[in-house]
């Protein structure tokens, strides 16, 4: 959900650039235990379709009304739909393996392309986000366009550096008025 993001040049989407997408597949690929991830432009279409579906749902669970990026899925529906395919595309398991020092770890297994398994791993991942308990929050940092899980009540942004922009800006308001850029 949050490979779009913003700094002082505007917003950017890590799926657009050919080169961090197949950094991204790739890592999460590893995480699944599939080494032999690689990319193809279906995959790629499909992730891209899930996190715009993602974010919909995600906006719609924080009445987060930001206009600097929205996704392009406007219709919730639509968007449990687009989750709901891609996390019935890979058949995933759990299993047991062993660690560098010997100690069981969980990993999940897939069958089918480790491209599809990522997209079903993350859409798998976003059902228990935004179905389950956890206190999914929009950013309200000037500029950031993340979404996090706040796990404690006093929490307000996705990172230390937005908390640090919000309150310098706060306090160019109430010092100089207006808008801090």
């Amino acid at each position: 959900m949050n490979t779009v993001w913003a700094d002082r040049q505007g917003v950017h989407d890590t799926l657009d650039d050919p080169e961090q997408a197949r950094a991204w597949f790739g890592g999460a690929a590893r995480g699944l235990g599939r080494p032999d991830g690689t990319v193809d432009d279906e995959a790629l279409r499909r992730l891209r379709a899930l996190r715009d579906a993602l974010r919909c749902l995600a906006a719609e669970a924080t009445a987060d009304d930001r206009p600097t990026w929205t996704s392009p899925v406007t219709d919730a529906d639509q968007a449990v739909a687009v989750v709901n395919d891609a996390a019935s595309a890979a058949p995933t398991w759990s299993a047991l393996e062993r660690d560098e020092g010997g100690a069981l770890v969980r990993v999940t297994r897939s069958h089918g392309s480790a491209a599809l398994a990522v997209v079903a791993a993350v859409a798998e991942q976003a059902v228990d986000l935004l179905a389950g308990s956890a206190d999914l929050r929009a950013c309200r940092a000037p500029g950031c366009v993340l979404y996090f899980v706040r796990q404690h009540a006093r929490r307000e942004w996705c990172s230390a550096g937005c908390g640090n922009r919000a309150r310098v800006a706060r306090h160019y308001r109430r010092h100089h008025g207006g808008q801090f850029e």
